[in-house]
């Protein structure tokens, strides 16, 4: 529906003791409470309060946006429908047409009480668009959903780790105000992380990031300011606590197998001691956590390491690249000999 034109608009009870003027009463029909509208009523603005001839907006706006997700993956997935706990209307989870995709969309939706758009729809009842499709499609989407309505007024958010929010320039210059938002988590097929305490990392349009944080603030989750500049160092950071560490464990079970465990064993028998690793971590600090031959200055046990390693190379270069960095940033006791150690264990 497009807005009225300034002549139709009337002022309620409300708006006319704020004495809005009709010059800016177009922005009702973008999230605006203090304005009015008397468009008539459609099939989906059912539960907006008539007054008079039309609809006061001052008091039918819901408090929470309505809001369309881009991209029904992992990321975009665990997004609704932490949205939909939180009370958020989901207008429609936009996908590709190919089969997969469009499956896990329909579910999806089923899910959030949402419709399925092949494309962002011309008639989209969203004021947010959220995308969480891969980051090397988000400005290429932008740029095709830049045409497909008017911007003006709305909010265009994603949430990659890596990139900034100028990745939906071509929607800013249409007038949307832009922001990426990145929640430091992981999220994998067949897990549902919450993101109650997950801390979201926003920058962009001022706009934007005050919706942005509200929302985050809505699934009890916190949100921090980054700068533009800064978020690849950030994501890099992001990728060492979770998929390098993940590659960490799975390198741990490829030594394990050395020692004749397999690797679903390993995995079992690793989970203590993993635990309470991120549970001295969390308590104390890496320094306090910290334990093993390099802590003690033990020469001798770390060259019986290397020498055993020599059957997996692999294994071996992530052993002495964990090492120089606990050298490099943990207490360690007989550092020049482990220095001299470490680095012999090349060949």
């Amino acid at each position: 529906m497009r807005p009225a034109s300034p002549s139709s608009f009337y002022f309620c009870g409300t708006c006319e003791k704020k004495r809005i003027s009709p010059s800016r009463q177009y922005k009702a029909r973008l999230g605006c409470h203090a304005f009015c509208n008397v468009d008539r009523l459609s099939n989906r603005d059912d539960t907006t309060r008539r007054t008079g001839s039309g609809v006061c907006y001052a008091s039918a706006m819901p408090q929470r946006p309505r809001i369309a997700v881009v991209g029904a993956g992992n990321l975009g997935g665990a997004l609704a429908r932490s949205l939909h706990r939180a009370g958020y209307a989901i207008d429609c989870i936009v996908t590709r047409p190919d089969g997969p995709s469009r499956t896990k969309a329909r579910k999806l939706a089923q899910e959030v009480g949402a419709r399925v758009c092949l494309g962002l729809p011309a008639d989209l009842h969203a004021h947010v668009v959220w995308f969480t499709v891969p980051d090397a499609e988000i400005a290429r989407t932008a740029r095709d959903f830049a045409d497909a309505m008017s911007w003006k007024g709305r909010i265009a958010l994603h949430s990659s780790g890596a990139l900034g929010s100028d990745e939906l320039d071509a929607l800013r210059r249409r007038g949307a105000s832009v922001a990426s938002a990145h929640p430091l988590m992981t999220f994998v097929r067949g897990s549902q992380p919450s993101f109650a305490g997950v801390p979201f990392a926003i920058e962009g349009n001022a706009a934007a990031v005050r919706l942005a944080r509200r929302t985050v603030k809505d699934f009890g989750a916190d949100s921090h300011p980054i700068r533009r500049k800064d978020k690849a160092a950030y994501h890099a950071w992001g990728t060492f606590v979770s998929p390098l560490f993940t590659s960490l464990l799975a390198t741990s079970e490829e030594v394990a197998f050395l020692a004749g465990v397999k690797k679903n064993e390993a995995r079992r028998r690793s989970l203590p001691i993993l635990l309470q690793t991120l549970a001295n971590y969390a308590r104390f600090g890496a320094s306090d956590a910290f334990s093993g031959p390099l802590i003690r200055g033990d020469v001798d046990t770390v060259r019986k390491h290397l020498r055993s390693l020599a059957k997996n190379p692999a294994a071996r270069e992530v052993y002495r690249a964990l090492a120089y960095a606990a050298l490099a940033y943990l207490p360690v006791k007989n550092r020049q000999a482990l220095e001299k150690t470490v680095r012999s264990g090349r060949n």
